[in-house]
């Protein structure tokens, strides 16, 4: 079987079957990744860390008889352990952090029978909208090699959009799974609140915010690889969420979505929005009409200030502790060159928060939980905008320059961030192009726990509005073979 087509024309559900079938072994699919992040990760920068030859010897031993079987995948390299490799969520404070053993997440996905080839390029601790670490060097987008990836999943989206792999984990504490989506032509799902667990109850306060799950290529994708991860374990801090009816998101999938509530909105709140990004909504909106769902422009009210405030306080918090952890391992003081410039501003200005500035933190949180819960007793899901503005240059998003990231890095979370303090699941959906070729993103947002419904509309504008699933290879600016239906 030709590796070009196998790769560029089969997601990962369709590997599977083919492994499955006997159409190709779990090894041919392996020498065929490995071949090509040999050759296009130098271009794009989406890897740091890889284990082609321990992937090897695992196929050998026999991998578990799990949905995906043999079908290779990476792991973004912060909050997701994996035995052997490095974990050093993109700081030079971890930079020769291994990890023991592999986490929670690591082993649910060798357990569907996942290869797991290595770990993939993040921000320093997942602070920034593009994947820009001093420590590993910028990932850059295979739609143009000058532009962002998208953060902090950026990794894991550049290596699926350039065609290194049909699927690859990220997770999620402001919009880094849907902004690299939205950057790259994917599909990216935030989950509820509780639905996967965190990977070794080690992010304490960033548990509240952040969402493990994945980049894919297609919707049937991102559902079988939350049929992997769902489920609690013992002690989680949330209660578990039900799973659909019949026990599988994937089989959900079967079932149509019925005609939904839909609240529309290009306003953001505390800025404006990049025209392209106005039309691309309006564009879904369109589509979502002729399919039957009800659309008229509605939005829920919160104090955007105060949440981003308190979201910012509530992960300083945890990641300075992280640090003062790391420090006491190595027995000595912080160094000026541990820590980016804009990480160090978080840590002085914000991780140092007092426990009466956390607890108002925590109670506006939970604050705005309350005021857009009854927006979703009205609507079944709010559509927006994924970011307010078109994917950035590298270099705006700049780490070493705390006020270019005061200036500009609210423009990538203003939709975002609030479905990551209220805990409610969320989804960007590849919308059409830019006037300049790159991919935009438009979002999708659910009532607690409504996963399922959040997957069944996708897949059903995966159909009614299809988007180009062939990896973007050589890079460039918009493939010539497609006529970008969003753009201006």
């Amino acid at each position: 079987m030709d590796t070009e087509d196998l790769l560029d024309g089969n997601d990962a559900v369709g590997l599977a079957a083919l492994v499955r079938d006997g159409r190709i072994s779990p090894h041919e699919l392996l020498d065929a990744v490995a071949a090509r992040i040999e050759a296009r990760d130098p271009v794009v920068n989406a890897f740091v860390a890889t284990r082609i030859d321990r992937a090897r010897a695992e196929i050998d031993a026999g991998l578990p008889d799990g949905p995906l079987r043999g079908v290779p995948f990476a792991v973004k390299d912060i909050s997701c352990d994996m035995a052997g490799l490095p974990t050093t969520a993109g700081s030079r404070l971890f930079a020769d952090a291994v990890a023991a053993d592999d986490g929670v997440l690591v082993t649910r996905y060798r357990r569907a029978g996942l290869v797991l080839v290595g770990k993939t390029n993040t921000p320093e601790f997942g602070k920034n909208a593009s994947t820009e670490p001093v420590l590993h060097g910028p990932t850059r987008n295979p739609w143009r090699l000058t532009h962002s990836a998208g953060g902090s999943s950026g990794g894991s989206a550049a290596a699926v959009a350039a065609g290194m792999l049909p699927a690859a984990h990220a997770n999620d504490g402001g919009g880094s799974t849907r902004i690299p989506a939205g950057c790259c032509g994917l599909f990216g799902l935030k989950p509820s609140r509780g639905r996967v667990p965190d990977d070794r109850g080690a992010g304490a306060f960033a548990y509240p915010v952040a969402a493990h799950h994945a980049l894919t290529r297609s919707v049937r994708d991102s559902a079988a690889l939350l049929d992997a991860v769902t489920g609690p374990v013992p002690g989680d801090p949330y209660a578990a969420l039900p799973t659909p009816v019949g026990g599988s998101f994937l089989a959900a999938l079967a079932t149509p979505p019925a005609r939904l509530r839909v609240g529309m909105s290009t306003r953001a709140p505390g800025g404006g929005v990049a025209p392209e990004l106005v039309r691309a909504v309006e564009h879904i909106a369109a589509h979502l009409t002729d399919l039957g769902h009800h659309v008229e422009e509605a939005a829920p009210t919160w104090d955007a200030r105060k949440v981003s405030r308190a979201s910012a306080i509530v992960m300083a918090a945890s990641s300075r502790a992280q640090i003062q952890d790391r420090l006491a391992v190595l027995g000595r003081e912080l160094a000026d060159d541990d820590l980016e410039p804009f990480t160090r501003y978080l840590y002085d200005a914000l991780g140092g928060s007092g426990a009466v500035d956390l607890h108002h933190a925590l109670k506006d949180i939970e604050r705005a939980g309350r005021e857009i819960a009854p927006f979703f007793d009205r609507y079944d899901i709010w559509l927006t905008p994924t970011m307010a503005v078109t994917t950035p240059e590298l270099g705006v998003l700049d780490t070493t320059d705390p006020a270019a990231m005061t200036a500009h890095g609210p423009n990538a979370t203003r939709f975002t961030q609030i479905f990551n303090v209220t805990g409610l699941p969320a989804a960007s959906i590849p919308a059409g192009f830019d006037g300049a070729g790159l991919p935009v993103g438009v979002q999708i947002a659910g009532r607690m726990g409504a996963e399922a419904v959040l997957l069944r509309l996708a897949a059903q504008l995966e159909e009614a509005a299809p988007w180009p699933w062939q990896p973007v290879w050589p890079p460039a600016g918009a493939r010539p073979d497609i006529e970008p239906p969003v753009g201006g």
